[in-house]
């Protein structure tokens, strides 16, 4: 037998070994790269989270991504809130506002529609539209309700304030039961309007979600 072919079989299992390594380290530079991946999180609301009367860097989304930064996410915060928004302006826009390559979304509307006293039941398909469409995305979602004001009457408070509860359940989505939690009603968290809050009141909202969106980002699909 000649040495070409008595060093042949050693020859190909050199090369198997070779390129079974480079196949190996390969997958492990794409699993490194999708671990290091920025998450797209997007904030779909109105002016609560557009930052009405804000300076600039110190609405909702960035001091939300500023506090995830701080617990180490590496994620974006997408501000997708448009001031004076109902849910039917939310769900208009929202092909465009939440983009295909978003990893989880905060859906923050409702008050302009409990502010102008639109039907809750208006509300409540519309919330569900947009809901229905995050869950044909298989996009994690964090609904934040909103509670009707005590001037619009009992039957008005308890048919709003039970839209955002039900769909949670009927869509299987995370609930932040308040938005507005530990900031209305005072006026040192509020700008002069009572309706807005102030750059301490976005703190205090972004340190009482902050454990239900590192829920949610736990969720993002990696």
């Amino acid at each position: 037998m000649s040495e070409h072919l008595k060093n042949e079989p050693t020859s190909y299992g050199y090369f198997r070994r070779l390129v079974q390594a480079i196949v190996f380290a390969a997958a492990l530079a794409s699993a490194s790269h999708a671990a290091a991946r920025t998450l797209r999180l997007v904030a779909l609301g109105d002016s609560l989270t557009a930052g009405y009367g804000l300076p600039p860097g110190k609405a909702f989304p960035d001091r939300l991504e500023a506090a995830l930064s701080a617990k180490g996410f590496d994620v974006k915060v997408v501000n997708a809130g448009v001031s004076g928004d109902t849910a039917a302006d939310g769900l208009a826009r929202y092909d465009w506002a939440v983009p295909k390559d978003a990893d989880a979304l905060i859906v923050e509307l409702g008050a302009n529609d409990m502010l102008r006293g639109l039907k809750p039941e208006a509300t409540k398909a519309t919330l569900a539209a947009i809901l229905a469409k995050a869950r044909a995305a298989h996009l994690p979602t964090l609904l934040a309700g909103m509670r009707a004001a005590p001037n619009l009457g009992p039957e008005y408070d308890h048919a709003f304030d039970a839209i955002y509860p039900d769909l949670a359940k009927a869509y299987h989505v995370a609930l932040y039961p308040f938005f507005l939690d530990g900031v209305a009603g005072d006026p040192k968290l509020n700008q002069p309007d009572g309706l807005h809050p102030n750059a301490e009141g976005v703190e205090v909202i972004v340190q009482r979600i902050l454990p239900a969106v590192e829920g949610l980002l736990k969720q993002a699909r990696p």
